[in-house]
């Protein structure tokens, strides 16, 4: 079994000028988008190898994630070599795969940022960090910016920055632009991930204006969730903004990426996310230069199920541990 080499790093969203009249007209069809997704769920079986081959594709996607009050060096260290090293070797031995597997990056918080850069040393797994007031997003506008730049400063390649959701709520789209334009400044050459937070955000409509409105602003990543919010990462927003990301490029030629995140932690609900994408988007966005999960427990429920696949033994998660 081969995978493909990890494709070189595409080019930064440009962003555009703020188009109203396209926001204007964005609609959702809520039951097209609940009949649509409960196609993914209720056709589609993936067996056997090929199984595995997209278990570990998942994995290669994964941005790994510690954001928790309690968060220390030492599990930041142990996520960092999870990170490395995701699936047990006699695993990895198992497939037939034969190079380097690793997650597509880790996620912390500022204040970890800098240990987790030199736990990463010479790897190419990129440092995610969490921004500007994560994960309500409220802290003062010019404190969000320094936050960024700090980020950025210590070594974060990428930054997952959240939407202030009221600006949403007030259809304010004049503000969210300048907002997200902000944001996309101070990132410099980091990747820019923008959370639209959609369980605060009442309708699909919001979800997809909101989308739209971060594309244009020149995020490069759209974002469900922070994890923290009481609905997290459904199939019903997610087939709402990649759609969103369809038409972006349709109309700009610019691919952004999407990342699910919070509440993902069963291996079966990566490979329904891995159909969503490669059904709606194609299979350029298979590889973790465009789509990733925010996750942390759901590496564990992969590596188990892999190893089910591999032997037929379902295995204690205490032999796939996270740190």
């Amino acid at each position: 079994m081969k995978l493909k080499e990890k494709e070189l790093m595409l080019e930064r969203n440009p962003g555009m000028p703020l188009e109203l009249d396209w926001i204007k007209n964005i609609n959702v069809n809520l039951s097209a988008v609940q009949k649509r997704v409960s196609t993914l769920t209720k056709r589609r079986s993936i067996k056997k190898e090929w199984q595995v081959a997209w278990l570990i594709k998942a994995i290669t996607c994964i941005d790994l994630t510690t954001l928790s009050g309690d968060d220390t060096q030492g599990n930041v260290k142990r996520l960092c070599a999870k990170a490395k090293n995701p699936i047990r070797n006699d695993l990895l031995e198992l497939t037939g795969i034969n190079q380097k597997i690793t997650t597509g990056a880790v996620c912390v918080y500022h204040e970890l940022v800098e240990f987790a850069v030199s736990q990463l040393k010479g790897f190419d797994i990129p440092v995610a960090a969490v921004s500007t007031g994560f994960p309500a997003g409220l802290t003062p506008y010019e404190q969000k910016i320094e936050e960024i730049k700090a980020s950025v400063s210590s070594g974060a390649k990428e930054i997952d920055i959240v939407i202030t959701r009221k600006h949403v709520l007030n259809n304010d789209w004049e503000k969210l632009y300048s907002e997200i334009s902000g944001y996309r400044e101070a990132c410099g050459d980091a990747h820019m991930k923008a959370i639209i937070a959609t369980g605060d955000l009442s309708t699909l409509r919001n979800v997809a204006k909101a989308s739209m409105v971060c594309m244009m602003a020149g995020a490069d990543f759209i974002k469900t969730s922070t994890g923290k919010e009481s609905t997290n990462a459904n199939l019903t927003v997610g087939l709402t903004m990649v759609r969103q990301i369809r038409d972006f490029y349709d109309r700009t030629g610019v691919k952004i990426g999407f990342k699910p995140a919070g509440g993902i932690k069963k291996a079966k609900d990566a490979l329904n996310w891995l159909i969503l994408i490669k059904e709606e988007l194609g299979e350029d966005w298979l590889n973790p230069n465009l789509f990733r999960f925010g996750a942390s427990s759901l590496l564990s429920d992969i590596e188990r199920q892999i190893e089910h696949n591999l032997t037929g033994r379902y295995s204690a998660y205490y032999r796939h541990p996270m740190s």
